[in-house]
């Protein structure tokens, strides 16, 4: 009796599908959750730059006595709303390393990308090569992250 349940344990723990896999090795463990762990963090970091630049366009459009806005081009002025809105929104997305954080950081880095090419002297060019760096460094880590658990899970 006791053979035929020990098997049967033996054969649940082979099924690549099981809810809790016995004896996972605990180098691979450690491996997925390392990428994991490097990919949180750098959402954190990258959370917390975003909501510098979110409160810096907040600064633009409520510090002076006389509205900034009112001086800017309208498609600027609309810029400037809109990155205060998305850049902060986008930061408690990535802080929270939810999915949608990151796909909402994506698109208000791509926007600023595409801002700064469309609209000359809006966005520093510094800033556009830091983000196009930022989203590679993002991928790379997503990748790896995702690779890492696909890998173990098997």
């Amino acid at each position: 009796m006791k053979f035929f349940a020990r098997r049967e344990r033996e054969e649940r723990a082979a099924e690549p599908g099981a809810a809790i896999k016995l004896g996972a090795k605990p180098a691979e463990a450690a491996a997925q959750m390392q990428w994991g762990l490097i990919l949180v963090i750098f959402m954190r970091v990258l959370a917390a730059l975003w909501i510098f630049q979110g409160l810096a366009e907040w600064a633009l459009v409520l510090v002076p006595q006389r509205s900034v806005l009112e001086a800017l081009p309208a498609a600027m002025a609309a810029a400037v709303i809109f990155f205060a809105i998305a850049d902060l929104v986008a930061a408690v997305g990535l802080w929270l390393a939810t999915p949608w954080g990151g796909a909402l950081w994506l698109f208000a880095a791509s926007s600023q990308i595409f801002i700064a090419i469309a609209i000359r002297n809006s966005i520093s060019m510094a800033w556009v090569a830091i983000d196009v760096i930022l989203i590679a460094f993002y991928f790379v880590l997503t990748f790896n992250a995702g690779r890492a658990g696909a890998q173990y899970a098997e």
